[in-house]
């Protein structure tokens, strides 16, 4: 399989815990772990998040420095990233801020398509897959079309989707001075969660941020 290089940034508090039980954003990095947030979507092709971000956070995803966007343009690039949601029924609000030219919408067969019809004159779609997005053909279709490095904000169960499948390069993480508890706050990775086999990382840097920790891991590539 051909597919783009895939990293996941995600922020968490001290107890690993990236947003809370009412899954509602909380604020955890500082200054300076945004700005470095606004510069990895800067060096991306896309920046992706899945249904529930978009529900939960309504993010816009798009580059807040200016200088940052200029510097895109002059190297012949859009001002932004595309702009990519896993959203199997096509959910998204119209209203939602990621709409709009640069957006792209993954969807599926089951998708309603008076939801579609709705959507389609504010975002691009593509269809992967009947039930759920097949994220595998999404990445081999984005990866044709000139998207090769993919940013990934989430959710947990995104997250959980792409590492299983063995989508996933890289993974930063800053680590919040700060704690949100619950049983049922998300994690980096929800979903079904590994019974054996689990996956070892590589530590490739550590550096302290704002008053956290930033952590910078590598995954062990599938082989097929």
């Amino acid at each position: 399989m051909t597919r783009p290089f895939v990293f996941i940034n995600s922020a968490m508090s001290a107890d690993g815990k990236i947003s809370s039980i009412e899954r509602r954003q909380v604020r955890i990095s500082g200054r300076e772990d945004l700005a470095r947030v606004d510069r990895l979507r800067a060096e991306s092709d896309a920046v992706m998040v899945g249904i529930g971000t978009v529900l939960a956070d309504d993010p816009g995803l798009r580059i807040k420095s200016d200088l940052l966007r200029r510097s895109r343009v002059e190297r012949g690039l859009p001002e932004n990233p595309f702009r990519i949601v896993a959203d199997s029924m096509a959910r998204t609000p119209s209203t939602a801020s990621v709409l709009g030219k640069g957006c792209l919408l993954a969807v599926t067969e089951s998708a309603p398509s008076n939801r579609l019809r709705s959507l389609s004159c504010k975002s691009e779609i593509i269809c992967c897959g009947r039930v759920s997005v097949d994220l595998e053909e999404l990445f081999t279709r984005l990866y044709g079309s000139g998207i090769k490095r993919i940013m990934v904000e989430g959710g947990a169960r995104l997250n959980w989707s792409l590492v299983s499948l063995g989508l996933v390069d890289e993974i930063y993480v800053y680590i919040g001075a700060m704690l949100i508890g619950g049983d049922g706050a998300p994690t980096l990775l929800d979903g079904e969660g590994y019974r054996e086999n689990f996956p070892r990382l590589s530590l490739s840097n550590v550096q302290r941020l704002d008053d956290g920790l930033l952590i910078k891991w590598t995954l062990p590539q599938r082989r097929a």
